[in-house]
C-alpha cells in the first residue's frame, strides 16, 4: 500500500480527527458505564475503586463499537477542514482527482481499521473478561465464577451450574449437584429453566436423579420451588455478554450451543456485527467524501458535527433495531448485520456519482 505526499497528508488529517472523536466518544460511554456501575457499590465487597477499575477495563470495547461513527465524524472534520482552507480545491486543480481522494481516504481507513480490529480482538476481550471476574468476585464472593460455558456458584453443600443467565431473572439450563456431609453426590437436579417470582426461584421442566445405597432413582417434575440465595440483581451484573468475547471464541461458543441444541442467536448477532463492522466503517468513510465536496468551504465545523451525529445516530439505531429483529424473529443475523452497511454504502456511491 503506497502512500504519496498528499496521501499521507490527507491520511494524517483524517486519522487525527478520528482519534480525537474516538477519545471523546469513549470517554462519554465510559462515564455512562461508571454511573451504572455505581449502582452496585456497597453490594458484597464492591467498592468505588472497583467500579472505576471495571469502567476503565471496559473502555477498550467501546473503541470498536464507536469506530464507524467516529470514522464518519473524523472524515467530515478532517476533509471539511481541508475544504475550508481551499486545500481540496487546490489538490483537484493540480490533478488530484476525486478517485485519488477516495483512494487516500480508503488507505487510511484500512490502516485505522486494522489497528482497531487488532485492539478490539486482542486487548478488549481479556480486559473486559478480567473486569467481569473482578465484578463477580466482589459481588458474589469467592463462591462463584463465570466462564463462556456457564456460571458456577456454591450454596453450602450444593454446586450450581447455569448455562445461560439471560437477564438475571430468567435462567436456562440449570444443574444443581447436592452433596452429603461426606462429600458424596446424593442428588442431581436439572431444570430447563428457572424464573424469579416474588421472592424465590421456580424451576421448570425438572429431571432429578437421587443416589442412595439402593441405586439411582429418577423422577420428573413440571415445576418446583427453589430456595436459592442467588440474587437476580447480582446475576444480571455478572452476565457474560457476547460483546465480551473475541471473534474466535464467539465461533466456538456458537458451535457449542448448536451441539447442545440451544439457541445461540445473541452470539450469532454479535459475531456477524464484528465481521461487518469494518465494512460499515468503509461505507462511512466513502459517505464523508461527497458530503464534504458538495458542501464546499461554506459549511462550518458545527454543521459538520451535527450532520455526522445525525447520520451516525441513524446508522446506530438501524443496526441496533435490526439486531433486535434478528433475535426476536429468528432472522439470519448475517442479513440483519449487512443491511445497515449496505444501505449506507449504496447511499455513498449514489452521492459520489452526483459529485462527479
Amino acid at each position: 500500500m503506497m502512500f504519496g505526499i498528499l496521501d499521507r497528508y490527507i491520511g494524517w488529517t483524517i486519522a487525527r480527527a478520528t482519534a480525537m472523536t474516538i477519545l471523546v466518544l469513549v470517554i462519554l460511554l465510559s462515564f455512562v458505564n461508571l454511573v451504572e456501575e455505581l449502582d452496585q457499590v456497597s453490594r458484597g465487597g464492591y467498592t468505588m475503586g472497583d467500579a472505576l477499575l471495571v469502567s476503565l477495563l471496559t473502555a477498550p470495547r467501546y473503541l470498536f463499537e464507536v469506530f464507524p461513527v467516529a470514522a464518519l465524524l473524523g472524515s467530515l472534520l478532517g476533509l471539511g477542514g481541508l475544504a475550508a482552507r481551499s486545500e481540496l480545491v487546490a489538490m483537484r486543480t493540480a490533478g488530484f482527482s476525486l478517485g485519488h481522494i477516495m483512494l487516500a481516504v480508503l488507505k487510511v481507513g484500512v490502516l485505522m481499521m486494522l489497528v482497531v480490529v487488532a485492539f478490539s480482538e486482542l486487548l478488549a476481550p481479556p480486559a473486559e473478561q478480567y473486569a467481569q471476574e473482578l465484578r463477580t468476585g466482589k459481588l458474589l464472593g469467592q463462591q462463584a465464577l463465570t466462564s463462556r460455558y456457564g456460571f458456577w456458584a456454591r450454596d453450602e453443600q450444593a454446586f450450581i451450574n447455569i448455562r445461560s443467565l439471560g437477564d438475571g431473572r430468567h435462567l436456562r439450563d440449570i444443574t444443581i449437584y447436592e452433596f452429603d456431609g461426606d462429600d458424596r453426590l446424593r442428588l442431581a437436579t436439572h431444570a430447563a429453566r428457572a424464573d424469579y417470582e416474588g421472592d424465590h426461584w421456580v424451576l421448570r421442566d425438572i429431571a432429578q436423579s437421587e443416589l442412595d445405597e439402593g441405586g439411582v432413582q429418577v423422577r420428573s417434575l413440571a415445576s418446583a420451588r427453589w430456595d436459592s440465595p442467588l440474587d437476580p440483581a447480582l446475576l444480571s451484573a455478572v452476565v457474560v455478554r457476547p460483546t465480551m468475547l473475541p471473534l474466535w471464541e464467539l465461533a466456538d461458543y456458537i458451535a457449542f450451543m448448536r451441539e447442545n441444541a440451544q439457541s445461540a442467536i445473541d452470539y450469532e448477532v454479535a459475531f456477524w456485527l464484528k465481521i461487518v463492522n469494518p465494512f460499515a466503517t468503509l461505507a462511512m468513510l466513502f459517505l464523508a467524501v461527497p458530503f464534504v465536496l458538495r458542501a464546499g468551504r461554506n459549511v462550518g465545523v458545527g454543521q459538520r458535527i451535527f450532520l455526522g451525529a445525525v447520520v451516525g445516530a441513524v446508522f446506530f439505531l438501524l443496526t441496533r433495531a435490526l439486531s433486535y429483529v434478528a433475535v426476536v424473529y429468528q432472522i439470519d443475523p448475517a442479513v440483519t448485520a449487512v443491511v445497515p452497511a449496505g444501505v449506507f454504502l449504496v447511499l455513498a456511491l449514489l452521492l459520489l456519482r452526483r459529485v462527479r
